[in-house]
């Protein structure tokens, strides 16, 4: 996408992704925008670069009980435990409101087993509607599958290995957790197993007590915390994976953008695109300001194009 600016001056916000032509970087988290439709009544959706939907597992799901949402300082645990509505009612329902639009489409796929994963992908490789999938290997609020497979490098190479086998020619980007001793050592054992892109962080596992009823407010004990609280730590991964795999696989920063100048960190430490999660809470618009946003910050630093940023720190 091309923006004219002041004394003719032009700056390009496309990026190229996975092999996927963006008109901007930016996308929606997984999870915080549902399937595409629940914030199109906010922002048009076709003029984002791209959106990541809410995990798909091969039946549906409820999730954990409630409370499994509790504000913090700074940030928001969630315990949602992936509920969602199973692969066949995505397929029926969900997908052709998908197949309208024009950005980019990212499936974030969740299981139990590899096979689960493999069985998602395979349904959904042919469907025209989708760009890629993203692997989650990296929830920290279900008991079985999700954070297992995501802190131990041998088991994020095989699950990836065969998802990857599982997605025809769509690409597969590999979220990762923050739990682990080096994530670069995760980075590496994905883009072993094939991963075309990683995308990190995912939420860090923590806990937030009542201390009049001294239990957990969650009734899952703990949760996953995302939000501005998280942002230095994400923006230091993402810089960590980007000195290790940058130069062979793109990567999509996330964790607690609320701002461009958020999303600008981010891009600035390795990231090709970032998604914008926790603050559409409190603004579900706030993707479009932050597009707007980049794009003046490339006209104040007589950027081109984006692209001339990422990995640009010093």
């Amino acid at each position: 996408m091309w923006y004219s600016v002041a004394n003719d001056k032009i700056y390009d916000m496309s990026v190229d992704f996975v092999g996927l032509r963006l008109a901007n970087p930016v996308f929606l988290a997984s999870g915080t925008c549902g399937y595409g439709d629940e914030l199109s009544d906010f922002l048009d959706m076709n003029a984002l670069g791209g959106f990541v939907t809410k995990s798909i597992t091969l039946k549906p799901r409820k999730g954990n009980p409630t409370p499994r949402i509790v504000e913090t300082s700074s940030g928001m645990l969630n315990a949602i435990g992936l509920a969602n509505v199973g692969l066949d009612c995505f397929v029926e329902e969900k997908l052709p409101m998908i197949e309208g639009l024009s950005t980019a489409v990212f499936v974030n796929v969740a299981g139990e087993t590899i096979d689960d994963y493999v069985a998602v992908v395979e349904r959904l490789a042919g469907e025209k509607g989708i760009s890629g999938f993203e692997l989650n290997i990296s929830c920290p609020n279900v008991k079985h599958g999700g954070i297992t497979f995501g802190t131990d490098p041998a088991q994020i190479e095989e699950i990836t290995r065969a998802v990857k086998a599982a997605s025809g020619d769509k690409p597969l980007m590999v979220k990762l957790t923050p739990a682990v001793t080096d994530i670069a050592v995760s980075a590496q054992a994905a883009v072993n197993g094939g991963a075309d892109a990683l995308s990190l962080v995912n939420t860090f596992t923590a806990m937030v007590i009542d201390i009049e009823d001294q239990r957990p407010v969650l009734a899952n004990r703990t949760g996953g915390l995302s939000g501005p609280a998280i942002k230095p730590m994400a923006v230091y991964l993402v810089n960590r994976v980007f000195q290790a795999v940058g130069g062979q696989v793109p990567i999509m920063g996330l964790g607690g953008i609320a701002t461009a100048s958020d999303a600008v960190e981010f891009m600035i430490a390795g990231a090709t695109t970032i998604a914008v999660g926790t603050a559409t809470f409190a603004q579900p618009d706030c993707a479009m300001a932050i597009i707007e946003g980049i794009g003046q910050y490339c006209r104040k630093k007589g950027v081109s194009n984006i692209k001339e940023i990422v990995g640009c720190l010093q």
